[in-house]
């Protein structure tokens, strides 16, 4: 898989709080320290293709998760959006998804850990690549471009950067491909030729097709189509929903019951001897559209002394000090959000795992000189910078465990 050069703590011994433990659920303090680092290593999605790839044979791959067991046919499905603490909350509109939990009806589900941040760009790359953040590089929604000093929006693109420049290490699914197991991704047509597509999920053969009921028919084909199979699919109508309504809206619980549709559809198709595994990029919380739930650093002169750049999100920010002023900007960003935001240098969250065990030489530049992690129901919103991102009702980012779970729940038959 390859091995990013510059190393931070090393986990699994670093003392960071870790999913079940108190700080998840009621954090003390906002020290660096006291934020829950995601389980890089054993159990956050960096590490779920590494572990299906390793049991069919891949080279280069290893089983990290424990609990899984090997299967020929592997298929993931992956569904934007869809946190673990949004299928508790909702039985009623999900029936079939909560019958994978643990304790429902012989479920095995469990949580993973999307890593640091929660968001689609970087859960997608480490899913992909079997890597935390810190090695495959795409540390946030937007990052400063070290070379150019740019902001880079990893999910649209922009600006061009070399995709496999920003992005060097194989994929899981290429690895596999070069092994021999017949590998695919089912997808909207609209992905099959994005830069992230390519550094990200591409390895195998790319297959468009535009309705759920479509993919799901194809991926159970795919699977069938080899003695050994790795088959990925995807769908992102529940994150759209979420952002654009939130998640107490009917839209968003419309698009929940579509979903546990779709995932009974595959199920019930699977091929013998296959496995079929659900997770998500990443969850989400409602922010209250108030001034004390949305702060605009446009707005607040306090915030902006001193920023030359403003990265990230909402709930998670990259911040991008004038050359000299990274003290002050830190001083500043922690008094002025006190106890709602976990607010950290760039080497204290190195130090602290954030971005995974180890920072590649090349990525270190791209995370903010302040690194700012929400803990409240709040966001640091641009209102004339980002004007659509701060319109949303649902985001994501943070290390919380409404944005950080992500479900794995296994279907085998």
């Amino acid at each position: 898989m390859g091995q990013p050069t510059t190393t931070a703590s090393a986990w699994p011994d670093d003392p960071a709080p870790r999913p079940g433990s108190a700080a998840w659920e009621h954090p003390t303090a906002l020290a660096v320290d006291s934020a829950p680092v995601p389980e890089y290593g054993s159990g956050s999605l960096a590490d779920l293709l590494p572990t299906l790839a390793a049991a069919q044979g891949v080279p280069g791959c290893e089983h990290r998760i424990a609990e899984l067991a090997p299967a020929d046919r592997n298929c993931v499905f992956l569904i934007d959006g869809l946190g673990w603490e949004q299928i508790k909350a909702h039985p009623d509109e999900a029936p079939y998804l909560t019958s994978l939990l643990a304790g429902s009806r012989g479920g095995t589900g469990r949580p993973l850990t999307a890593g640091f941040p929660a968001t689609t760009a970087t859960s997608l790359a480490s899913v992909g690549t079997g890597l935390p953040p810190g090695a495959h590089g795409l540390a946030g929604y937007t990052v400063r471009d070290p070379a150019t000093g740019e902001l880079m929006n990893q999910l649209r693109w922009r600006p061009w950067t070399p995709p496999h420049v920003w992005q060097p290490y194989p994929t899981v699914f290429q690895l596999a491909d070069a092994a021999g197991v017949h590998t695919a991704q089912v997808s909207s047509p609209a992905f099959q030729d994005t830069p992230l597509t390519k550094i990200a999920l591409s390895g195998g053969t790319f297959h468009g097709r535009l309705s759920g009921d479509e993919r799901m028919d194809l991926a159970a084909e795919q699977l069938a189509a080899g003695d050994r199979a790795l088959v990925y699919t995807y769908y992102s109508e529940l994150d759209g929903s979420g952002h654009r309504h939130g998640i107490d809206s009917d839209s968003w619980r419309g698009q929940l019951m579509c979903v546990d549709r779709l995932v009974q559809r595959l199920a019930e198709q699977l091929p013998p001897r296959s496995a079929l595994y659900v997770t998500a990029d990443h969850g989400m919380v409602d922010i209250p559209f108030d001034e004390q739930s949305r702060i605009d650093f446009d707005e607040d002169w306090e915030l902006r002394a001193g920023v030359a750049l403003l990265g990230g999100e909402g709930r998670a920010r990259h911040v991008y000090a004038v050359p000299g002023a990274q003290a002050d900007v830190l001083a500043c960003w922690r008094e002025v959000l006190g106890e709602q935001f976990w607010v950290a240098s760039r080497e204290e969250a190195i130090a602290a795992g954030w971005f995974g065990p180890a920072i590649d030489e090349r990525v270190h530049g791209r995370i903010g000189d302040v690194v700012a992690a929400a803990h409240d129901d709040v966001v640091i919103t641009a209102s004339v910078n980002e004007p659509h991102e701060s319109a949303m009702a649902g985001m994501h980012g943070s290390m919380t465990p409404a944005e950080q779970l992500v479900p794995l729940l296994e279907v085998r038959s």
